[in-house]
């Protein structure tokens, strides 16, 4: 009779056990269990010490526990976490924060496949992830997270087909480990459409400063031209270091081309673009004065030259001639002062524009073959670019000789059609080309390092130090207002051009 009644105390209280207290859990040499109210208790201290429980009734309990329910849930900040019946805490995936009283437990647990699921007192399921899978989980989220934020951090920008991204850490990102074809949905309607854009932001740009030569008014002429004029040597000088030079670089640097022998390639060729524009201009004026010295002097001319005196006085700055304030009088000269119609000039300009067409072909290129994501924000860039490139060119333009419906209106006109030919072409290899090839980069490079070098002569030497401290520069004896509207303005020039470089 003490038998029976020790083995039913003892299925009591493995009955009891079962049913109230889930969850259970070792601490050492110490069993805990969480109870209805979801507290944990040792479970050592509810059965009496003269009571032994077998060891098979509670691995029987312990198990149950273990595939019914999580217990003992607990929030961490805004993320819920229980107690599995190994005592391993588990993340619980709830579809929204509880903003109520949390659930002490969620029982019922199942699986569905490889994941575990449990029954919430509404009688959802929710997910339960073990702590090794919650950790993975929440590792990959903030590498996304922090890959996310580090490519916005960085400034991703299309140059020729290859997108550069740079910033947050780091020097140079591809976008892609390969460097074959990269195959893009291109928006073919509106790359045509912004074709027309570009030419006729250009053809503005260019044809403006000879419709300014028509102001009725001297003193405004004089200063819109200053304006002009100081304002496109800026933009030469940082279209030459900003842009040409650092897309250079790019292409010389590309790990697809791989390592170069001779790391100082770009400087390299860039110099050799300086050489070039040099001998061009020293050949040209050589044979300019051998014609010169064999042409005739006009009857007329001779006749009315006047020879210089010891006694003849030079117009002072406080009594300027009146063509020095028209946009025909602010030419480069190398002659008696004041001379406009020195074909000298021509040199210069053509050497000017041959650089700026070969960086204009390779901008019309750039902008088509870009992905859809940056050709918005790019296009806006190389409109006010190609503005800007042409008010520099057309201002030099217009001071050259001769009427608007000549050589300088052909001048004019190829500028202004250059950047659309280049969005033609890539247009035409828009799913062919490949800015990744090592031919395409050796070339590209060579182009924008050659016509950097081009425009840095044109920039310093013909234009900047031409004007402002070469002997009958137009700024070596003007007047203090006026050097500063042109201080300014070169300065304007260089700072917003390179702002734009930024994004080109």
């Amino acid at each position: 009779m003490a038998m029976a009644k020790s083995l039913l105390l003892l299925s009591l209280l493995g009955l009891v056990h079962a049913q109230s207290y889930s969850g259970c859990h070792t601490h050492g040499s110490v069993e805990y269990c969480y109870g209805a109210d979801g507290k944990e208790t040792p479970i050592s201290t509810q059965v009496p010490a003269t009571a032994t429980v077998p060891a098979s009734t509670a691995a029987s309990t312990t198990t149950s526990a273990q595939a019914s329910a999580v217990t003992g849930c607990h929030s961490h900040g805004s993320e819920v976490y229980c107690i599995d019946g190994d005592g391993h805490e588990v993340q619980v995936v709830l579809a929204s924060t509880p903003t109520g009283e949390l659930p002490a437990q969620y029982t019922g647990c199942h699986s569905h496949g490889g994941d575990t699921y449990c029954i919430d007192p509404e009688g959802n399921d929710v997910q339960i992830i073990e702590e090794e899978s919650s950790t993975e989980t929440l590792s990959t989220s903030s590498e996304e997270s922090q890959s996310g934020s580090s490519k916005e951090g960085m400034n991703c920008h299309f140059h020729a087909g290859v997108e550069h991204c740079v910033g947050a850490g780091e020097s140079e990102s591809k976008s892609s480990s390969s460097c074959g074809l990269r195959s893009r949905d291109y928006d073919v309607p509106l790359r045509i459409g912004t074709l027309f854009v570009v030419l006729a932001t250009s053809s503005i740009g260019v044809f403006l400063p000879m419709l300014l030569v028509k102001l009725p008014f001297a003193s405004l002429n004089g200063a819109v031209s200053t304006v002009i004029k100081q304002f496109g040597t800026g933009v030469i000088l940082s279209t030459a270091f900003v842009h040409l030079y650092t897309h250079a670089n790019l292409m010389f640097t590309n790990e697809c081309l791989g390592e170069l022998e001779y790391e100082a390639t770009t400087s390299a060729v860039v110099m050799a673009g300086i050489f070039l524009s040099f001998l061009f201009e020293y050949i040209g004026h050589r044979i300019i004065l051998a014609r010169g010295k064999r042409a005739p002097c006009p009857e007329q001319t001779c006749e009315t030259a006047p020879s210089p005196s010891p006694t003849s006085k030079e117009p002072t700055p406080h009594q300027p001639q009146q063509q020095q304030h028209t946009l025909a009088a602010l030419g480069h000269h190398h002659g008696p002062p004041l001379d406009p119609t020195n074909p000298n000039t021509k040199l210069s300009v053509f050497v000017m524009e041959a650089g700026v067409i070969f960086h204009s072909i390779l901008i019309g290129l750039t902008l088509v073959v870009a992905g859809d994501s940056f050709y918005k924000t790019l296009l806006v860039v190389i409109v006010f670019h190609q503005f800007f490139e042409g008010l520099a060119l057309g201002a030099r333009i217009a001071l050259l000789p001769g009427r608007l419906l000549s050589y300088k209106a052909v001048m004019a006109g190829a500028f202004a059609v250059i950047t659309p030919v280049g969005m033609a072409i890539g247009l035409g290899v828009l799913h062919s080309f490949n800015g990744n090839e090592k031919s395409t980069l050796v070339a590209l490079g060579t182009l924008d390092a050659l016509s950097a070098g081009i425009l840095v002569w044109v920039g310093v030497v013909d234009m900047w130090a031409r004007d402002w401290v070469m002997e009958g520069g137009e700024m070596m004896n003007a007047r203090v207002s006026r050097v500063v509207i042109g201080g300014v303005s070169l300065i304007a020039g260089m700072v917003l051009m390179g702002v734009l470089g930024k994004w080109a």
